[in-house]
């Protein structure tokens, strides 16, 4: 490892890209293609993959380009964990520039170039495009076609492909070196909200986050509405740690999933003994009903009838499982600090 870093070091390394990666073979291919692609110049670049000792073909893939490309290296990350694997990554770059990356992605051919340029043009401190989520099969498609939607993440910039403009948080993103060592790299705490951590300490810092439309990439979201579930359960469960360490939620929208849960679960109980908040209860889930409608039949990225529905659905899933895990997350970091 140490003569591996001289050799990168002795290449002057301007841009380091980190991928902590788990079990991703199916995806793992186009992404390293996407990267290959890049029009920076491969001799300031190096792509730092730590894997969390994948069960599946993704450590062999990687280390199959590892023999033709002596710019990629695969770094092990035996505590899995991708906030372990990011900091794993991080120290073991030489890059005056860090990239983070997602295998779940795809990257247009300028992406390192366009990260760097706005770094230095705008002077923030981390930047990035927007997350635009596509699909390869049918249901994927669906859900990618909730990302943009506001009824189903509140309306978060970098959920908007045609935003430029500052922002509370960034997909991925792109940072100088020593921004993220005066920070002290991502918090080895948290799970799933990591990022949304560090960009909390960020401004918190007086520091910036810059999105632009022009650093495009693809996004592909869960293939399953089980996989969706587990995946938004645990960012509303790690996003209530996030909001006991920073002592306030990002934005008040975090908060909403969580509200909607409670009012089903406390609504169902009391409407049993009052015909009044019975009422109640059947006008605000009527009204709900409603707007998930509205956002699911106006949604231009699904265009069939049944695709719609399915629309509705994957909302739903997104609305519980986040308010879900956000009220797990109440009472597991209930004392945290």
């Amino acid at each position: 490892m140490f003569k591996g870093n001289q050799e990168n070091t002795l290449r002057k390394i301007t841009a380091s890209i980190v991928i902590p990666v788990y079990n991703e073979e199916k995806y793992i291919d186009k992404c390293i293609l996407s990267i290959l692609n890049q029009n920076f110049d491969k001799n300031k670049l190096e792509v730092l993959f730590i894997d969390g000792r994948s069960n599946d073909k993704t450590k062999d893939i990687i280390l199959s380009y590892c023999k033709k490309f002596s710019f990629i290296r695969v770094l092990d990350n035996p505590k899995r964990k991708i906030q372990f694997g990011s900091n794993i990554g991080i120290r073991a770059s030489n890059g005056q520039y860090i990239i983070r990356m997602d295998a779940h992605s795809e990257y247009a051919d300028n992406y390192v170039s366009q990260n760097i340029e706005y770094l230095e043009k705008t002077g923030a401190d981390n930047v990035g495009g927007p997350m635009i989520a596509k699909g390869k099969t049918p249901l994927q498609k669906v859900i990618a076609a909730a990302y943009p939607s506001k009824f189903a993440f509140g309306g978060g910039k970098f959920h908007d492909e045609n935003y430029e403009g500052y922002a509370d948080t960034v997909y991925l993103g792109a940072f100088k070196r020593e921004t993220l060592f005066d920070l002290g790299l991502y918090d080895e705490n948290l799970q799933c909200t990591d990022d949304d951590d560090l960009n909390f300490r960020i401004t918190q810092n007086g520091g910036k986050i810059y999105i632009s439309p022009k650093i495009k990439s693809t996004y592909y979201p869960r293939n399953s509405r089980k996989d969706l579930f587990k995946q938004y359960f645990n960012y509303g469960l790690w996003k209530v740690a996030v909001i006991k360490k920073h002592k306030r939620p990002a934005r008040i929208s975090h908060l909403v999933p969580v509200i909607f849960v409670l009012f089903l679960s406390i609504g169902l109980v009391f409407s049993v003994f009052s015909k009044l908040f019975c009422c109640l209860f059947m006008s605000i889930l009527f009204l709900y009903f409603i707007l998930n409608v509205y956002f699911s039949f106006s949604n231009k990225h699904v265009h069939t009838f049944a695709d719609k529905l399915r629309l509705m659905f994957i909302h739903f899933i997104l609305h519980i499982s986040y308010g879900i895990g956000f009220l797990a997350g109440i009472f597991k970091f209930f004392g945290y600090k």
